[in-house]
């Protein structure tokens, strides 16, 4: 079907799904802990009973029975499942959807019975089902990644200063919901704009580094590839960067 295709799975040698696309469909014991792992490819993670917490690149998500998270390519986060656990039903999607990251489906079960046979076709249906759904915001560990995913320039200090809240303060705080500080939030939000453009733009590297600022390519090309292990080349699908031209690349030479 058109903006869907399958991919194959693969599993680390715990419970929790790494690299590429993630089982199709696991029950999550009560009190499971899903250390921060990253994904390759996207999907979409439908709960089809429990609830849990996901804190990651796109921010921090309550979710329960019938509630979607939708992940995109090289997104990363850590998984806290209640004490009933979760069962999740894990559905590959074409990298680059345009989708809300948090949303709801009318019919789940459907959703399951079509997947047992077709995995496309059910991805197919839940995104026609998908309604969006707000994040909510229940503290300032929210509010923060809220802020630098809207403003990966922000200044966590002056953001602090702010509120009144002491940036050591902030920088554990935020460490204990999300894995990781305030600071690799911000650079993991930047680095993520930078590869939206990347991928769906035809417009210079340059330029791109520019506008999501970056010191220069260089600095760019080092950031997306600490997340995607590939150079912009790779990650272009084969689009050259109209500032150098198809003969030159965009500047794997400088990623080393």
């Amino acid at each position: 079907m058109p903006g869907l295709e399958p991919f194959e799975h693969a599993r680390c040698g715990h419970d929790a799904p790494c690299g590429g696309a993630p089982p199709l469909r696991i029950r999550h014991p009560g009190g499971q802990v899903l250390d921060r792992h990253r994904h390759d490819g996207a999907f979409a993670a439908l709960v089809l009973a429990g609830s849990y917490v996901e804190a990651g690149d796109t921010g921090r998500h309550r979710v329960r029975a019938g509630d979607v998270i939708i992940h995109q390519a090289w997104e990363s986060h850590i998984d806290r499942f209640h004490h009933l656990g979760a069962d999740v039903l894990t559905l590959p999607l074409a990298e680059g959807c345009l989708v809300p990251v948090l949303g709801r489906v009318t019919d789940a079960d459907a959703i399951v019975r079509l997947a047992e046979r077709d995995r496309a076709g059910a991805a197919h249906l839940l995104m026609n089902q998908l309604v969006a759904v707000e994040t909510s915001v229940e503290d300032w560990p929210d509010l923060l990644a809220g802020a630098l995913l809207a403003d990966p320039t922000l200044s966590i200090g002056c953001w602090a200063e702010a509120r009144r809240l002491h940036p050591s303060s902030i920088a554990r705080g935020f460490r204990q919901q999300f894995g990781i500080t305030p600071a690799a939030f911000r650079f993991n939000a930047r680095a993520h704009a930078a590869l939206r453009d990347i991928r769906g733009s035809v417009e210079a590297l340059v330029g791109i580094a520019a506008k999501h600022g970056f010191a220069d390519q260089a600095h760019m090309t080092r950031a997306t590839r600490m997340i995607t292990g590939l150079p912009p080349s790779r990650l272009r699908r084969g689009r050259p960067d109209p500032a150098r031209g198809a003969s030159h690349g965009d500047g794997r030479h400088r990623a080393g």
